[in-house]
């Protein structure tokens, strides 16, 4: 069902729109923002290339609604950011555009030669056989060689581990990692889904991860995660069906055969 702000938080967030709909203020906020420092009035005013009083007038507006502060030092005005707005304003627009809100779990229409059950000790020659293939594309992992059974075994969680078979024969599967040993990070996992290469564009992958976010919500587990390359767009598009949305892009975050690759990083919240 269609969820409707509360009405003070509409009026709050619109007045902060409302305020940069000027486009020198978006200006003169980022040079603040990024200057790391504390700034005169005078030294925008020169940055933008405006008068002093223009400046001043819109520095003030920015104060208004809580992006800016300023403080008196002699007869120079001092304007720093606010560092709450550098959270809150990004919060403000993924709430208005509904990204925050608990999403629901993958399509209804999942192929019907397709079945996911619980991996077995006998699946994991064809685990590794799979994480090879997905090793070979280049776009599915960092990986450059197929991790020991044993190093896989110990880091996966027991109740996360998923095989999808097509035509008798094992196509995919998907496996969840805690992110920490920490207590409090008890219900959040990093997973990753593989499909075998005969068996691609079948929906092998939506229903492994249909299997396993269904999985994780009945267990608990609160957050999962995963990073992706920018270019395994079709991994980037099963992710959004099923509810996971992107947090950012991480640029330049490993070297990946002597090349430095950007990941996109998503979430799913599991529905409080």
């Amino acid at each position: 069902m269609p969820s409707v702000l509360p009405a003070e938080d509409a009026a709050t967030y619109a007045d902060w729109f409302a305020c940069l709909a000027e486009p020198t203020r978006v200006r003169l906020l980022h040079a603040v923002a990024t200057s790391g420092r504390a700034m005169t009035v005078g030294e925008l005013t020169e940055l933008a290339g405006i008068s002093q009083s223009t400046c001043s007038h819109h520095v003030r507006k920015l104060a208004e609604v809580g992006f800016l502060r300023m403080h008196k030092e002699g007869t120079a005005t001092h304007v720093s950011v606010n560092p709450s707005c550098c959270t809150g304003l990004p919060h403000a627009a993924d709430i208005v555009m509904g990204v925050l809100a608990p999403r629901p779990c993958c399509p209804a229409n999942l192929p019907l030669d397709v079945t996911v059950r619980a991996m077995r000790d006998d699946d994991w020659a064809a685990v590794r056989r799979i994480y090879a293939e997905g090793i070979a594309t280049g776009d599915a992992t960092f990986e450059t060689e197929v991790p020991q059974r044993r190093a896989l075994d110990a880091k996966w969680l027991r109740e996360h581990r998923w095989i999808a078979e097509a035509d008798g024969a094992v196509a995919g599967w998907a496996a969840a990692t805690p992110v920490s040993t920490r207590d409090c990070y008890a219900g959040v996992a990093e997973h990753s889904v593989y499909v075998a290469a005969d068996f691609r564009s079948r929906g092998v992958g939506k229903t492994l991860l249909h299997e396993l976010v269904t999985a994780a919500d009945a267990a608990g587990l609160w957050t999962l995660q995963t990073s992706i390359f920018p270019e395994n767009r079709a991994s980037l598009a099963l992710h959004h069906a099923a509810g996971f949305r992107t947090l950012g892009v991480r640029e330049r975050i490993a070297q990946h055969h002597g090349v430095w690759r950007d990941t996109v990083f998503l979430e799913r919240r599991a529905a409080s």
